[in-house]
């Protein structure tokens, strides 16, 4: 996809209390995303919490590496023009780690907050709204295999691996079975 057709989206303007409008509180429903006071600028990005049942029944979630330090992450990149948050969630499993599969939900699961480090320019914080993505397939030949590995783990297993403490939180707590109707599409 172009770069032209993904863009950095600041979230809304910020409230009175110095966080930006539409966020809720830790303990809210924006799926406990909390701001650190003084924050200039949010920016929101999509992300996918890919997901299968093993033939034993347990629950495994599919990490990636991210491509310039190489720590695990789930897929996630910027909305993309003409697709929902959702269509570009899976867009992103696609191109980041070769998963054909479904978003379950009615909406995204939770989101978490990250500094998005960029080499010569500004640092960006960005609220990745998350989506649970069942997989029905995994290609071995996707856009990004060469700068990537991918790893099947289980929810308590990857919750230790991410950096992020929101997200680290949101795969301990991921029970597939309280999701309920696939979104349209």
């Amino acid at each position: 996809m172009e770069q032209s057709e993904r863009a950095a989206t600041p979230l809304p303007s910020q409230t009175g209390d110095g966080r930006p409008a539409g966020l809720a509180d830790a303990a809210g429903s924006a799926g406990g995303c909390g701001l650190a006071s003084g924050a200039d600028q949010l920016y929101h990005q999509v992300g996918a919490l890919c997901f299968r049942q093993s033939r034993k029944g347990r629950i495994k979630v599919l990490l990636v590496t991210s491509r310039r330090t190489g720590r695990w992450v789930i897929p996630k990149g910027w909305p993309m023009v003409g697709k929902t948050d959702a269509e570009a969630a899976t867009q992103e499993a696609w191109e980041e780690a070769g998963v054909q599969g479904r978003v379950v939900g009615t909406s995204g699961i939770g989101c978490f907050s990250y500094n998005k480090i960029r080499p010569g320019e500004k640092t960006l914080l960005c609220r990745v709204e998350v989506f649970a993505l069942r997989v029905q397939s995994l290609a071995d030949r996707f856009p990004e295999r060469r700068m990537r590995e991918r790893e099947w783990m289980s929810p308590s297993r990857a919750a230790k691996q991410v950096a992020e403490p929101e997200l680290a939180a949101l795969l301990k707590d991921f029970r597939p079975e309280q999701i309920q109707h696939p979104l349209p599409g």
